[in-house]
């Protein structure tokens, strides 16, 4: 494992790198916080452990800016001096992973750096998920890459509700979980018939019943797995947006009529971002809508369909969400490139 050190003291970093090395690291170095984020981002190191004190990034900021702009987690280990309640307090809330206090020991040092690697194994878990999700996906080749933008879309929906005071509960932790399970929103689809799932054109009343059996199988096969582990948090975020993604704001969606905070918050996220890449996606049942006519119904439907606070986070992040279609390929160019819809009810599940 290739690990970065972050110290602005030579002596320390010095210290530190020849103490990893000895017992078979890799070490690159960074002699600031700015220096340090760059090297993350070239995605080399995964194991971190800086120095609290810094120059232009200090220990903490670059705990904040790697819980906000990383897809694969990055464990964190800050080196302080003082070790206080509250200095523990301020980096355990920025994300940090562990703590040393210095001056540190090597032994020490040594046996937290291998308790980090434990836990970034545990990241086979989200390659796991995300790999059951695109197999349940594989059955529709329209789709492309639906979930990799689907779970870009709800981190960066979460991370705008997670600057607002009214959301507080959206912090670090509550983002990388929803990238992480978003994916399995429609993982019940596996219980669907090709006959009703790839028909081409609207759904009959009794096949409309039978799609929406798919939330409710998805939210059973998740729920069975929460069973055998109840603490297992994103095992809970997942189940609850299998289950509720369909639900709508005003009550009238399925499985259950939920109705506004009645539907957990990553449910809702999920909903504004499912609808918004299912209308400016490719479908058999329907043609790609550019970005202003997904807008113009996404925005109808604060109030009614969806949550008005995640609809205001769709708009406040906009030009993201553009941005993140753009990059996957997505043509989602000016309104007089598409024929706007007929009607906009319900368009994204053909009914």
């Amino acid at each position: 494992m290739r690990i970065l050190i972050a110290d602005d003291d030579e002596i320390a970093l010095a210290m530190l790198a020849h103490t990893l090395t000895q017992s078979g690291y890799d070490v690159e170095t960074a002699t600031d916080g700015r220096q340090a984020l760059a090297k993350l981002r070239e995605g080399r190191a995964r194991l971190v452990v800086s120095d609290w004190e810094m120059p232009h990034l200090s220990g903490i900021e670059l705990c904040q800016a790697v819980r906000e702009s990383f897809d694969n987690y990055v464990y964190v280990i800050l080196l302080t001096g003082r070790g206080s309640r509250q200095e523990t307090i301020d980096g355990l809330s920025a994300g940090a992973d562990d703590f040393i206090k210095k001056p540190f020991d090597p032994e020490e040092l040594i046996v937290r750096v291998r308790a980090g690697e434990r836990v970034l194994g545990l990241e086979t878990r989200d390659v796991t998920i995300f790999a059951l999700a695109r197999l349940a996906e594989s059955r529709d080749p329209e789709t492309g890459e639906h979930l990799e933008r689907v779970r870009d879309y709800c981190r960066v929906l979460a991370q705008q509700l997670g600057r607002q005071a009214t959301h507080e509960e959206v912090d670090a932790e509550f983002v990388r979980l929803i990238y992480a399970t978003s994916p399995l929103h429609d993982i019940g689809k596996v219980g669907i018939p090709d006959s009703v799932l790839l028909k081409p054109g609207l759904l009959s009343d009794a096949e409309f019943a039978v799609m929406k059996n798919h939330a409710l199988l998805g939210a059973q096969t998740l729920d069975a797995a929460l069973g055998q582990f109840p603490q297992a948090q994103f095992l809970r975020m997942a189940r609850d947006i299998a289950a509720t993604h369909h639900e709508r704001w005003d009550g009238s969606g399925y499985p259950h009529g939920l109705a506004g905070e009645q539907i957990p918050l990553c449910g809702r996220i999920v909903a504004v971002a499912d609808v918004y890449d299912a209308l400016t996606s490719k479908r058999v049942y329907k043609a790609a809508y550019c970005h202003d006519v997904a807008r113009s119904i996404v925005l109808e439907g604060a109030g009614s369909h969806f949550d008005p606070a995640v609809v205001q986070a769709y708009r406040d992040c906009e030009r993201q969400i553009v941005a993140i279609a753009a990059r996957y390929g997505v043509d989602v160019g000016p309104a007089s490139d598409r024929e706007p819809p007929v009607a906009t009810a319900g368009i994204a599940s053909r009914r």
